[in-house]
């Protein structure tokens, strides 16, 4: 298996159980945040699903954001299933982006990111933002543990 189809692998497998998470969570429960300074679990779903769209401009702007304008800016929050629908298309062209990539580009192309002082090779960057989601979806099941809600098994 060549590295491009490890780290395909990993972002799927990464979505999918994120996906179980958030769809079996109580329509009731959304709002809820275990402290006023927190993410509401509404906010959180969509945070992870606008940081990969924004983690993919990143990387097609080689870590320059420019002027960057998020396409949920303004949405009001619905449901899991809008958020989902919301990010299907830049979720499609993300992946669609890493399948185009060769094996060379993984440790050849430099995301530079001077404002947070950061340069990682994009193998890296992809790994990091996998790892976002899923340290996020190990909140989620802590939000749900605390909130006394059955917690979806992702462990299959």
């Amino acid at each position: 298996m060549k590295a491009i189809d490890v780290i395909l692998l990993n972002f799927s497998e990464v979505r999918r159980r994120s996906t179980k998470v958030w769809m079996g969570i109580p329509q009731e429960h959304l709002n809820w945040r275990p402290d006023k300074d927190a993410f509401s679990i509404i906010e959180m779903i969509r945070h992870v699903l606008e940081g990969e769209h924004l983690f993919h401009k990143i990387i097609e702007n080689r870590g320059n954001l420019g002027d960057y304008k998020s396409p949920w800016e303004g949405l009001e929050y619905t449901d899991v299933q809008n958020e989902l629908d919301i990010a299907a298309e830049y979720h499609d062209r993300f992946i669609a982006m890493i399948k185009g990539l060769n094996e060379s580009d993984l440790s050849e192309i430099k995301i530079e990111r001077k404002e947070v002082g950061q340069s990682k090779i994009l193998g890296d960057y992809l790994n990091r933002i996998a790892y976002h989601e899923s340290v996020h979806t190990g909140q989620m099941l802590n939000y749900l543990r605390q909130l006394g809600v059955d917690r979806p098994r992702i462990w299959d």
